[in-house]
């Protein structure tokens, strides 16, 4: 492995199968860097290159779980919660070096770590069982039986998959499948051994032996919330809906912004009202309006005005929303043809309620402006789609020319700022999307409680899956019911994460204190070289 590079464990918490899958991918691709990825699954059964379906006993949708085709070694493996499973991404030793590129050797590393960690907790009859990969209890007497199964995948020297270690899962599962394809041998918990522990304690161990292992370079460690803590959420998340204008306070100067409505301004007020639009720049009373609408630019949201989610930062109306506006991608167009357009930045509202999450009007609304403004660049602001590979895969085949999708916060936050997301989910996204061949962008607000050391640690994690640009601005809270301002972060710091996360490797990096999601798309497109659209009219 290389010398002094960085070492980043992540606590995910629970994540999809392959929103894991695809944020591995994204990281093998892109960082530099070595992670290991530290989280637990939802209900789901993954056969390896060589797994059949014979080895499951029972239709997966019977018992609460998915059935996955991966691309690892091994068999068919149960994943679920209450067990941990840690994906070493790593950079090995080259072959022919003695290294770690030799799978076997490689292998045997995770079987080390994990036996290490089964020792630190008291268990001392574990080991390795002659001709079955995994980590055995009680692997040389009358009854061995599994307790971490291993597959890995090795390709031009990096790592990817690694282990699942059964701290306390519900046993059912293992009893609807052929385990690993091995019939002869039971599958066994920490819990069933005797073991008390919870999942942050393993965890803490997994990682502390991980980084003694594996790292040579600086470590750094980053957790979401873990479940069964208190989370202080806003009220308006909670369901009370928008409070009170916050009270009056004195912000510092360089938060204050003058009151410009000049002719532009009130020129595209007017248009927008003329064509029953709706834009986030008043939805969400964006500090940067007369700025952008002076200068003839605005964000288009599509897909109505009510988000099906709640986040404590946001001002969108949560009620439920109204079936979708066919028209709509049609007055989308023409506004921007008005409004003369070389780069028009579309975003739309969670749809969780609609069968594909909105998808396929945000790829028509796509389509309908690329084909009316021949030369415009069409920037996409999506939710996260819960995931669904096809329903990004509808958006992602329109092809905008910029795939912007917002992590928000730190991976700390993220519970509390928006718990129907994830930060996982997020970042998969992101990956999903550069493998597509997209540019993709993201951003981040900051002042909710975030250390300066974490935002770091956030734009490290999104150059990991390639992003092109990332833009971070100050929270303002829209109303009493929503998340408080916990700090006025100055315009000199805004001025170092520019500097490090274009360091990192981000192409453009928009950080100021007034910066929203969109402020200077155009600018921040053409910095990484997005070419101008050259669709022509159908």
């Amino acid at each position: 492995m290389g010398t002094d590079r960085p070492f980043r464990i992540r606590w995910l918490g629970r994540v999809r199968y392959n929103d894991a899958l695809a944020l591995q991918h994204g990281v093998v691709a892109h960082s530099a860097d070595d992670y290991l990825l530290l989280l637990e699954h939802h209900a789901v059964y993954t056969l390896g290159r060589r797994a059949t379906t014979e080895h499951l006993l029972a239709p997966p949708q019977e018992v609460g779980a998915e059935l996955v085709h991966t691309d690892r070694g091994g068999d068919i493996t149960f994943h679920g919660p209450g067990q941990l499973v840690g994906y070493p991404l790593l950079h090995l030793a080259g072959k022919g070096s003695g290294g770690m590129a030799d799978p076997a050797a490689y292998v045997c590393s995770v079987e080390d770590l994990i036996i290490g960690v089964c020792q630190d907790l008291g268990l001392s009859e574990v080991g390795r069982f002659d001709g079955y990969p995994g980590v055995w209890v009680d692997p040389t007497g009358q009854n061995p039986r599994k307790i971490a199964a291993i597959g890995v995948r090795l390709s031009r020297s990096r790592s990817m998959h690694g282990f699942a270690l059964n701290v306390d899962p519900d046993m059912s599962f293992f009893e609807r499948m052929v385990p690993c394809g091995i019939s002869d041998y039971g599958v066994t918990s920490l819990a069933a051994e005797g073991i008390e522990a919870t999942m942050e304690q393993v965890a803490g161990l997994v990682a502390k032996r991980a980084a003694a292992l594996w790292a040579n370079g600086p470590v750094e460690r980053t957790d979401v919330a873990w479940a069964g803590r208190p989370i202080d959420v806003a009220a308006f998340t909670r369901g009370e809906g928008p409070g009170e204008p916050p009270p009056v306070e004195r912000k510092p100067d360089w938060m204050k912004v003058k009151l410009n409505t000049g002719p532009e301004y009130r020129r595209l007020k007017a248009l927008m009202a003329e064509q029953d639009l709706v834009t986030v720049c008043e939805e969400a009373r964006c500090p940067n309006i007369f700025d952008c609408w002076n200068d003839g630019t605005a964000t288009f949201m599509i897909n109505g005005e009510r988000c099906t989610r709640a986040c404590g930062f946001c001002l969108v109306d949560t009620r439920k929303p109204l079936g979708l506006d066919l028209d709509e991608p049609r007055r989308v167009a023409e506004a921007v043809r008005s409004m003369g357009l070389t780069h028009a930045v579309i975003t739309t509202v969670a749809r969780d309620d609609l069968p594909d999450g909105g998808a396929a009007a945000m790829a028509a609304t796509i389509e309908t402006v690329r084909a009316a403004n021949p030369g415009t660049r069409v920037e996409a602001l999506i939710s996260d789609c819960q995931g669904d590979a096809e329903d990004l895969a509808t958006i992602f085949a329109a092809r905008p020319e910029v795939l912007n999708h917002n992590i928000e916060t730190v991976a700390r936050l993220q519970r509390q700022v928006r718990p129907s997301a994830g930060y996982a989910r997020s970042l998969s996204v992101l990956a999903r999307a550069k493998a597509a061949g997209l540019v993709t962008k993201s951003s981040i607000i900051v002042g909710l409680g975030e250390t300066d050391a974490e935002v770091e640690i956030t734009m490290a994690d999104l150059a990991a899956v390639g992003c092109d640009i990332v833009t971070i601005g100050q929270y303002l809270r829209p109303t009493t019911n929503h998340l408080v301002v916990d700090r006025w972060v100055e315009p000199e710091v805004f001025v170092y994460w520019k500097a490090a996360g274009e360091a990192l490797g981000i192409g453009h990096v928009e950080a100021g204190p007034l910066t929203r999601s969109s402020y200077h798309a155009r600018q921040a497109a053409e910095s990484v070289a997005v070419p101008v659209a050259l669709s022509q009219p159908a």
